[in-house]
């Protein structure tokens, strides 16, 4: 076939070849359009004479990219115009109408056969409702059909194109082959293809933008409308749609936390593309390009100053209205997070990453004294960490803390805010790695306080992870002791604080000077219980391991066959076994260790002065220089064989305390026959009665002592004055119940009654003129109050019960009083028990009315006068009557010393010197 046949446009004559090349060069002088069209010549040598310019034709815009899919690899450049528009006669909108219409011949006819159905069955507000949806449901289709119909038309004439570009492509191959079609016309047709291929894509582009944007328009329009139309129906009990979609929106909000940036993250990137396919609709860039320059005019308003013509203004400036909106919300959503991070962590909400560490759950005025000891006790490891979470603000619990006079030592202390009752507040402050879990007691009622902790201890007990540590926790009342270590099992630790304070006034009251005993031993400032095992002390017998600690007193043994039971003062023939443990008095744990038995002048102890409880044959090989010493030391280790008398005594108890049948009760065991407890207090006795018979007393149950019931004001000086406040061996000040809860309430009200107690005694008690103690007490003037107060002094004990460290320095000053200091002892002995469980057995035995407990005795007992002995000497001297010799106190010191140092060292003694023992109670 000739090249004639195959163009469609070929003219009769086979020289006169007319070839549409309309060319389309771009033109930078027109401000309106960026490219314009110019009409380039043809070749000379290929022109007919007669030749002209054709007139210039459009046809839709063909992408570059999709002719050379379809060209010729070796002429992949060259394109031709063709005249195409008989081919596309029958559009595909002609082609669409009859679907269109017969679409909605079926809806029309499904709306009227509902009607009619409707109409049939009579309901006619149902039938309105299906109208108005069925006729809401017919425009949403309507709409998305024109839509789609509008896209299927672009997609119908891109195909075409293709096909036609793939037709241009042979023709230019054959031609090209003829050496007939210029390469200039070839650029010109391909540039105007790839500009009317570009502007068809630019169209689509702007449509769907425009149609995304009215989207969401249409969606709140019939959102409202179904709302409005479900609130206007009376009968229906539906919520409307609006509020369901809001409701919706509000809990994905709240309960997922990253809804809001995300949320946020999609809005951004619906913007960016939405603009980006608006510019490429007004501009002459690439997509890419319109997507970078809509992310510009996002993060920078600025941007668009640079945009020229009206099309592209107005979409730059719409994105960055956008922009503007979305940085706002951004910039509110990081406020918002950086504020509730910054408030989370002020207000002590934020996790506790720690191990190892002592936590404290609750707050009360025990914890200064508290953190006080378990930083003490911290120190000989560089520091701890304790944490602190009670239901108050954190800044507030951090600025009590640092009021508290006393030095940290390193020890780092950490407040969060939050309920022991929550167990996420529990996870919060790692609670299952801490080593030790301190429940303090509320202040106010005994049984509320004890409920409170009884349901901490079930919290701790429901952490999934477990516990590593131990719970110790502070009972208000001695009767809810067993409820809670049933609750808490084998991890809980109970120390019951009026119980431990009414046994420590009734000891101090029977030997005035414990207190400072207990305070010593309590705390961790100077010498406390340690148990320790030591495997070269395996096979030894207690009478030598006694003497094997230089830097320790030891007082027990904790029995491994026997199950960890601690066993105080034993037998001296115990024998050690393997596994057992070795209960001391030191200053800390790294501070003492065994040693070989101590010699005097080259001779073991155990050969010089081992006591003898019965007739012994002795028998001594070979001679020394100090044989004679030898003797003499044996036979003298018995100064005499004293036996304590016990004797009756009057001891008046001033205020009413919760658990004062157990005072009582312990008093009846402690006292000898015939002695007198007086009650004096605001109760009535009948009222008296019934307490102390609901507290479980039986009054005729009652063997050594007999009750005497006085009503008074302890305040109130005529009350006082018809007390024998002379006759008195001992007077006990209780805080009293109804101002127990507050601090310095009650210790003004033991004040004034210790003040008004002294002076009444003063004025009925001779005054001496040569007091024996006057030096040690300090020199007061004849007659002056505080002197005679001291001098009463002499004649009675009072024991107050003091619950503010202030209080304890002013009585301590004046020096008229023995004191219990009942929230700084209770503090130590909750820190003791924090740091050593095992601890809470010995002091249960010291506070009991059976086992062993602390005493203090005359050095007579043990030596005699002026005669020189080193404390080992006096430690095993002691053991005659099974006694253990912790310190000792000078007859011109003021303090006792505990755990003394150089124990193989001897001194002399004097027979009014004092030591305090572990015996058995007598």
């Amino acid at each position: 076939m000739s090249l004639d046949s195959e163009s469609p446009s070929s003219p009769s004559s086979s020289r006169d070849w007319f070839f549409p090349s309309p060319s389309f060069i771009h033109s930078p002088q027109s401000p309106n359009y960026p490219r314009k069209f110019s009409t380039i010549p043809r070749h000379p040598r290929h022109s007919p004479p007669n030749w002209k310019p054709p007139r210039k034709s459009t046809f839709p815009a063909v992408s570059s990219s999709d002719i050379a899919s379809y060209s010729y690899p070796k002429y992949g450049s060259l394109r031709r115009r063709v005249d195409f528009t008989q081919r596309s006669e029958k559009t595909p909108k002609q082609q669409g109408d009859d679907p269109v219409l017969e679409q909605k011949r079926d809806v029309s006819k499904a709306v009227s056969g509902e009607k009619t159905a409707v109409g049939e069955i009579g309901i006619r507000v149902l039938g309105q409702r299906v109208k108005i949806r069925w006729q809401m449901t017919f425009s949403l289709a309507i709409l998305i059909t024109a839509f789609g119909s509008l896209v299927h038309k672009n997609f119908s004439l891109h195909n075409q194109v293709i096909d036609l570009q793939d037709q241009i492509s042979s023709m230019n191959l054959k031609f090209q082959a003829c050496n007939m079609l210029d390469p200039l016309d070839t650029i010109s047709i391909s540039q105007e293809s790839d500009h009317l291929s570009s502007k068809g894509l630019k169209i689509l582009a702007l449509t769907i933008s425009i149609a995304l944007l009215s989207v969401p328009i249409f969606l709140f329009k019939y959102v409202d409308y179904i709302s409005k139309l479900r609130s206007s129906d009376n009968s229906s009990e539906k919520v409307s749609l609006n509020k369901q979609l809001e409701y919706r929106v509000d809990v994905i909000l709240s309960v997922h936390p990253y809804a809001k940036p995300l949320a946020l993250l999609i809005a951004t990137l619906l913007l960016i593309c939405l603009g980006g396919l608006a510019l490429f609709g007004v501009t002459d860039d690439s997509l890419a390009d319109c997507l970078w320059l809509s992310w510009t005019y996002v993060a920078d308003s600025g941007n668009h100053a640079n945009s020229e013509g009206m099309g592209p203004r107005l979409v730059s400036v719409s994105i960055s209205f956008g922009g503007m909106l979305i940085f706002a919300m951004m910039l509110g959503l990081v406020s918002d997070a950086i504020s509730e991070k910054l408030d989370s962590l002020r207000k002590g909400r934020s996790e506790v990453v720690e191990q190892n560490h002592t936590l404290v759950l609750g707050w009360s005025d025990k914890l200064g004294s508290l953190l006080n000891q378990l930083a003490i006790a911290n120190e000989s490891l560089g520091g701890g960490t304790v944490v602190v979470m009670g239901e108050r603000d954190k800044e507030e619990m951090e600025l009590d803390i640092a009021k508290m006079e006393f030095d940290f030592r390193g020890t780092s202390v950490i407040c969060r805010s939050g309920s022991p009752l929550i167990l996420a507040d529990l996870k919060k402050v790692s609670v299952s790695k801490a080593r030790a879990i301190v429940v303090l007691a509320e202040d106010g009622n005994a049984d509320q306080s004890d409920a409170r902790a009884l349901r901490t201890v079930l919290s701790l007990t429901g952490v999934k992870e477990g516990l590593r540590g131990h719970i110790v926790v502070e009972l208000s009342d001695l009767d809810n002791e067993v409820l809670v270590k049933l609750v808490g099992g084998e991890l809980v630790e109970t120390v019951v604080a009026h119980d431990v304070i009414g046994r420590l006034m009734i000891q101090c009251a029977r030997q005035p000077g414990l207190a400072q005993i207990w305070e010593d031993i309590l705390g961790f400032e100077n010498c406390e219980f340690y148990i320790k095992r030591w495997p070269q002390l395996d096979g030894m017998q207690f009478e030598d391991v006694l003497i094997s600690f230089p830097d320790a007193i030891p007082c027990g043994v904790k029995v491994a066959s026997r199950g960890g039971k601690i066993i105080l003062n034993p037998e001296d023939s115990y024998i050690l076994q393997e596994g057992d443990e070795v209960l001391v008095i030191a200053e800390d744990d790294d501070t003492y260790a065994p040693s070989t038995l101590p010699t005097v002048n080259g001779a073991s102890f155990m050969h010089i002065a081992r006591p003898a409880r019965k007739p012994q044959k002795i028998l001594l090989c070979g001679w020394r220089r100090d044989v004679d010493d030898m003797i003499v030391v044996q036979r003298e280790s018995l100064p005499r064989d004293f036996i304590v008398p016990k004797l009756m005594e009057k001891i008046l108890l001033c205020g009413w305390r919760r658990d004062m049948e157990d005072m009582i009760m312990v008093l009846d065991a402690f006292l000898a026959p015939g002695s007198e407890l007086w009650m004096f207090n605001e109760v009535v006795e009948s009222e008296r009665e019934r307490k102390l018979d609901e507290g479980g007393l039986d009054l005729s149950r009652l063997v050594n002592i007999q009750l005497v019931h006085r009503e008074g004001n302890a305040v109130i000086r005529r009350h006082l004055e018809s007390l024998p406040l002379e006759s008195f061996d001992s007077i006990l000040i209780l805080a009293d119940e109804s101002v127990e809860d507050s601090a310095i309430q009650a210790d003004s009200r033991s004040l004034a009654t210790l003040l008004l107690i002294r002076d009444i005694q003063a004025k009925r008690l001779p005054y001496r003129e040569a007091m024996v103690t006057r030096g040690q007490r300090g020199s007061f003037s004849r007659g002056s109050w505080i002197g005679e107060m001291q001098q009463a002094s002499d004649r009675s004990v009072i024991i107050s019960e003091i619950l503010d460290p202030r209080t304890k320095n002013l009585l301590s000053m004046s020096k008229i009083s023995d004191y219990v200091l009942s929230n700084e002892l209770v503090s130590m002995a909750l820190a003791m028990v924090a740091e050593d469980r095992q601890i809470n057995d010995v002091l249960e035995e010291l506070f009991a009315e059976e086992g062993n407990e602390l005493h203090i005795r005359l050095a007579e007992l043990y030596l005699h006068e002026g005669e020189e002995l080193s404390f080992y000497e006096i430690l095993l001297r002691a053991r005659q009557r099974r006694e253990i010799v912790i310190g000792y106190r000078l007859v011109n010191a003021e303090r006792a010393v505990i755990n003394p140092p150089a124990k193989n060292e001897r001194r002399r003694w004097s027979v009014k010197d004092v030591f305090m023992v572990i015996t058995e109670k007598e």
